[in-house]
């Protein structure tokens, strides 16, 4: 299969390898979702089924049903005429998400403390200790950080609460790896934490849930600010209709 390339020179995943676990298009959506949440390309980009096709070897058909899946998520939008994009938020937009998404995990961190087991503690303190290790990594690190908060909704028993909690983190993600771009930054994530793992371990709902609040409007007032600064850049403000990036085989 060829390398995907962003025309910035941005790449994508390098191989697309099918399984049988996953219909075809779920599983490019499950691809191409990857490289949005990533930063690969700039909201407003225009997704072209002809290019895609041909990057992933599948039909337009194909493509076009895993677009529509990633319209679903809110990571793109299909308008009449003009195609596919990826989805371009407003300030406004972002904020009322990042509001909504902090609740969420108040909550979620509550109930994972009134849930915690030493199995719990043992995971919660393995991914302290990872999370360290790769804090120089920005992408390693806003990878890492995702999961644990994956974890944490799941410890909370709440099936619902948890994929609320992921389909945010699929609308947002690039905005929150943005949000995590300096060092300085990623130390005050790590510093936070601390305290929010700390507090669940200790079975301290209400601790866990201020913690994991306090760090989601953090990481709100950082990527509001990484979001102000790339909608300032002329290819940012360009129509929807327009190419700020593209794909290329």
């Amino acid at each position: 299969m060829p390398t995907f390339k962003m025309s910035s020179a941005i790449a994508m995943p390098a191989k697309f390898e099918p399984h049988l676990f996953q219909t075809l298009p779920l599983q490019i959506a499950e691809q191409l979702g990857q490289s949005i949440t990533e930063g690969s390309f700039l909201p407003g980009a225009r997704l072209r089924e002809t290019e895609l096709a041909a990057a992933f070897g599948v039909s337009r058909a194909t493509v076009r049903e895993a677009l529509r899946l990633l319209e679903q998520r809110g990571l793109v939008t299909i308008l009449p005429q003009r195609g596919a994009h990826v989805t371009r938020l407003s300030a406004q937009e972002l904020n009322d998400l990042y509001e909504v998404r902090a609740s969420l995990l108040t909550t979620g961190s509550g109930l994972a403390a009134a849930h915690c087991t030493p199995a719990h503690a043992a995971a919660l303190r393995s991914y302290l200790e990872r999370l360290e290790a790769v804090i120089d990594d920005l992408s390693s690190y806003a990878t890492l950080s995702g999961e644990l908060v994956a974890y944490i909704m799941e410890m909370s028993g709440n099936v619902v609460l948890a994929e609320y909690v992921r389909d945010f983190a699929l609308r947002i993600g690039r905005y929150i790896r943005m949000g995590l771009a300096t060092p300085e930054r990623r130390a005050a994530s790590m510093a936070s934490w601390h305290k929010i793992v700390e507090a669940i371990i200790a079975g301290n709902a209400e601790a866990a849930g201020t913690a994991h609040r306090k760090l989601a409007l953090e990481n709100r007032d950082a990527a509001m600010v990484a979001f102000a600064r790339l909608e300032a850049q002329p290819d940012a403000k360009a129509p929807a209709g327009n190419t700020p990036q593209t794909i290329t085989s």
